[in-house]
C-alpha cells in the first residue's frame, strides 16, 4: 500500500513497483488505517510519507504498533524529510527502512523486495512457532487432564468436576475483569487460571479412600485429614518446581491448590487467610468449586438444584465470597444453569483450543486463507452498495485504532467527514452533541454482543434534530470488555418523533384550557411529592370551584361557558409560575400545586383577591379557593386533595370568604374527589 498525500508521487511509485506487487493506494493517514482495519492481511508492506493532512505518517505508525500490524506488515518511509530527528523518530516507531526523496527506481524496487522476503521468512517461522504452540498446549491440556482425573476417579466422580470448575472460572472470571480492572485480569492469565483450576484438588491422591468416598457425616479427625490435601497438593507441586523450574502454570496451580479452601472472612483453611491476603485465583476457584459440589452428586448427598445452590452461597451457608464475585456468579447465574449440564469431558480440548486460538490471533500468527479474503471483500462491497442506495447513516468504530467511519451519504447527510480519528476529541462529533458517543460507550458496555436501540437529540445544521440510533459490538461472546468494533446506523425520525412528542403533549392537556389534564396532574403533583420527601420541599395545594358556573351554562349557553373556563385557566397562569402545576380536574374545577419558602397565604390572599378576577364581556367571573399544605395536611396527592376540599366547601358556606386553608376544626364530609373517601 502506497501513502502519500501526493498524486504524482503515488502514481510514480505505483509505476516502479506495480509489474511485481499489486497496489493500494491510500491519499492521507486516515484513508491509510481504513483500510488496514479491513484489509490488512492482505497487505505485505506499506510505502509511508511522513507530512500529510488529517493524519501524519508518525502517527500512522503509532496506531499499526498499538495493533500490533508492524509484526506482519513492514513499513518503508518515504520522505524528503532528512533530518536526523525526523529518521530516528521513524524507527523508533517501528519503520523497517527510510527511504529519501529523490530516489531512483532500482533502489526502491531492491529496498521494497528485500523487506518482503525478509517478512515472507519470518511469517514462516512464526506459522512454525504457532503449530509448536498449539502442540505444546495440546500436551499440557492432556497433561493436566490426565492429573486432574486421576483424582476424580479416586474420589468417585465421572471426571466432569474438572471441566465444571475450568468452565465456571473462566465464566466468572471474565466477568470480573469487567467489574474490576484493578485485578489485572488479561485474556492470558484468564486461561491461565482456568487451565490451573484443573489442579485444585491434586492432593486428594494422598487421602484414605475410605475418608474420601465416606458416604456419612465425617468425624472430625476424618475432616482434619481431609483438610490436609491442600498443604500436601501444594507440596507436590513446590517440589515439581524444583526438579523441573518455575512456572507461570505452576505458580497459578500452587496458589489455588493451596488456598482454595479459604473464605472472605478469614474463616477457611488451611492459612486462615482474608479478603484479598487470598490470591484471586484461588478465589474465583473456591466460588466454582463450592457452586458445582452443590449441584453435583456427591456419596454423601444428591445434587441441590441451581437455584437453592446460588441461594446458599448468597446466604453464606458454605462460607463468605468476595462481594464481586457473588456479583459476578448472579451475573452468570442462567448461563450455568441452562449450559453446564450440556457439556461433556469431549469438550475439553474446545475449550483449551478457544484459548489457544485467541492468544494466537492477537500475536497476528495466524493469517486469512486467500478463499476467506475474497469471501470477505465480497461482503464489503456489499455492504458499501446497501449502504449507499439505503439513505441510512451507516457507521463503523474500530477500538484499537479509535477510528469512526461513516458510510459516504450519512457523512454527507451529517456535514462530517467519512473518516474521523479520535471521536471522542473530534469537533466534528462535539458539533453534533457529544452525548450520543458518550450514551453508545454505556449502552454497548452495559449489554456486550446485543443490540443497543435508542433515540436521542444530535445538532444537525446548527438545529436539535431527532435520531434513532442501533448499534452492537463486535467481539469474544460473552467478554464484554475485548470487542475490536461497533458498528450500526442512525436513522432520521426527527419528523416521527415531533408527531409522538405533540401526540405525548395532547394527551396530558386539556383540550380546552391546554392545562394539564386531571391524570397528568396527578401523575406529575405524585413525582414532586417523591422528591419533596427527599429534599425536605414544601408544597401548597388549591383547589379551585367557579361559584355558580351551572347558571353561566344554562343563562348563556356552553360556548359562552367554554370562554369562561379558558378566560380562568389564561388568569391563573398570569398569578403562577412556569414550573408551578396548574390542571384543570373537573368541569369547573381547577387545582394548583406550588412550591413555597414564606407564607404561602399571602399567594393565596392574591390569587383570591376579587377585585383582580376577570371578565368576560361583562360577565365578571367568581371562584371560591380552598387550600392544604405539605406536609402539615397529608403526604400524598390524595390527602391533599382532600384537605383542600373540605377547605374550599368551608369556603363556600361562608359568602365573606374568598378561600380558606385547611385545619382540624372544619367538619369533614366525604370528597368526590379523593379515593380516601370512596370518590373517584
Amino acid at each position: 500500500m502506497i501513502v502519500d498525500d501526493s498524486e504524482i508521487n503515488r502514481s510514480l511509485l505505483s509505476d516502479i513497483l506495480c509489474s511485481d506487487y499489486s497496489i493500494l493506494e491510500a491519499s492521507n493517514g486516515l484513508e491509510a488505517i481504513s483500510i488496514l482495519n479491513s484489509r490488512n492481511a492482505e497487505i505485505s508492506l506499506v510505502l509511508l510519507d511522513i507530512v500529510m493532512p488529517e493524519m501524519d505518517g508518525f502517527e500512522v505508525l503509532s496506531v499499526m504498533g498499538r495493533n500490533d500490524w508492524l509484526q506482519n506488515i513492514p513499513v518503508i518511509m518515504i520522505s524528503s524529510e532528512i533530518s536526523t530527528a525526523a529518521i530516528d523518530q521513524a524507527y523508533d516507531l517501528g519503520a523497517t527502512d527510510y527511504i529519501t526523496r529523490p530516489f531512483d527506481d532500482k533502489t526502491v524496487q531492491r529496498r521494497v523486495q528485500n523487506t518482503v522476503m525478509l517478512y515472507s521468512k519470518q511469517k514462516s517461522l512464526q506459522n512454525m512457532v504457532a503449530e509448536q504452540i498449539m502442540e505444546r498446549e495440546r500436551s499440557n491440556s492432556q497433561m493436566v487432564e490426565i492429573l486432574s482425573n486421576i483424582v476424580e476417579f479416586r474420589n468417585g466422580e465421572s471426571g466432569m468436576h474438572v471441566l465444571h470448575i475450568r468452565v465456571i472460572t473462566d465464566k466468572l472470571l471474565l466477568s470480573l475483569r469487567r467489574h474490576a480492572p484493578e485485578y489485572g485480569l488479561t485474556s492470558a492469565l484468564i486461561s491461565l487460571y482456568a487451565n490451573a483450576s484443573a489442579l485444585h484438588d491434586i492432593g486428594k491422591i494422598c487421602i484414605d479412600d475410605k475418608v474420601l468416598n465416606k458416604p456419612g457425616k465425617l468425624t472430625k479427625e476424618e475432616f482434619e485429614h481431609i483438610k490436609t490435601h491442600t498443604t500436601v497438593g501444594a507440596e507436590m507441586l513446590e517440589r515439581v518446581r524444583g526438579v523441573s523450574g518455575d512456572s507461570d502454570i505452576l505458580r497459578a496451580s500452587y496458589d489455588i491448590c493451596r488456598w482454595h479452601h479459604e473464605r472472605y472472612d478469614g474463616r477457611g483453611y488451611p492459612d486462615g487467610l482474608k479478603g484479598d491476603e487470598i490470591p484471586i485465583s484461588a478465589q474465583v476457584v473456591a466460588l466454582a468449586d463450592v457452586y458445582d459440589a452443590l449441584t453435583s452428586p456427591r456419596v454423601y448427598k444428591a445434587a441441590f438444584p441451581h437455584e437453592k445452590a446460588i441461594a446458599m452461597i448468597k446466604n453464606g451457608e458454605c462460607g463468605a465470597f468476595n462481594p464481586l464475585l457473588l456479583e459476578c456468579l448472579d451475573e452468570n447465574s442462567e448461563w450455568f444453569a441452562n449450559e453446564l449440564n450440556l457439556r461433556s469431558p469431549h469438550e475439553v480440548n474446545s475449550f483449551e483450543l478457544r484459548h489457544v486460538t485467541s492468544e494466537l490471533m492477537s500475536r497476528s500468527e495466524l493469517r486469512a486463507s486467500a478463499r476467506t479474503l475474497s469471501l470477505l471483500e465480497q461482503e464489503r462491497m456489499k455492504y458499501r452498495f446497501y449502504a449507499s442506495i439505503s439513505k441510512e447513516i451507516m457507521f463503523e468504530y474500530d477500538r484499537d485504532s479509535d477510528l469512526l467511519e461513516f458510510s459516504e451519504w450519512g457523512a454527507k447527510y451529517l456535514g462530517v467527514p467519512e473518516l474521523i480519528s479520535h471521536p471522542i476529541k473530534s469537533p466534528e462529533i462535539i458539533s453534533l452533541g457529544l452525548t450520543v458517543y458518550r450514551d453508545l460507550r454505556k449502552r454497548i458496555l452495559a449489554a456486550p454482543n446485543e443490540i443497543a436501540n435508542w433515540v436521542c437529540s444530535l445538532t444537525l445544521h446548527g438545529q436539535p434534530h431527532w435520531f434513532r440510533v442501533i448499534a452492537r459490538t463486535l467481539g469474544v461472546e460473552g467478554d464484554p470488555d475485548s470487542y475490536t468494533k461497533v458498528i450500526g446506523k442512525i436513522i432520521d425520525i426527527h419528523d416521527e418523533q415531533i408527531k409522538l412528542n405533540e401526540l405525548e403533549k395532547m394527551s396530558k392537556r386539556d383540550s380546552l384550557t391546554g392545562l394539564y389534564n386531571h391524570g397528568a396532574t396527578y401523575d406529575l403533583i405524585s413525582s414532586r411529592l417523591d422528591e419533596a420527601a427527599r429534599h425536605g420541599k414544601r408544597y401548597v395545594m388549591a383547589l379551585i370551584d367557579l361559584d355558580k358556573f351551572k347558571n353561566v351554562n344554562d343563562v348563556y349557553g356552553h360556548q359562552f361557558g367554554d370562554e369562561v373556563l379558558k378566560t380562568m385557566a389564561d388568569y391563573l397562569r398570569g398569578c403562577l409560575r412556569r414550573e408551578d402545576v396548574i390542571g384543570r380536574i373537573g368541569g369547573d374545577e381547577f387545582l394548583i400545586f406550588v412550591e413555597y419558602t414564606s407564607d404561602p397565604k399571602q399567594l393565596m390572599a392574591r390569587i383570591a383577591d376579587a377585585a383582580s378576577f376577570p371578565s368576560l364581556d361583562q360577565y365578571q367571573i367568581s371562584f371560591s379557593l380552598g387550600a392544604s399544605l405539605y406536609p402539615e395536611d397529608g403526604a400524598t396527592h390524595d390527602e391533599l386533595l382532600h384537605r383542600a376540599d373540605v377547605a374550599v366547601y368551608s369556603a363556600k358556606q361562608d359568602t365573606a370568604l374568598r378561600y380558606r386553608f385547611y385545619d382540624s376544626d372544619i367538619p369533614d364530609f366525604r370528597s368526590s374527589h379523593s379515593p380516601i373517601d370512596g370518590g373517584q
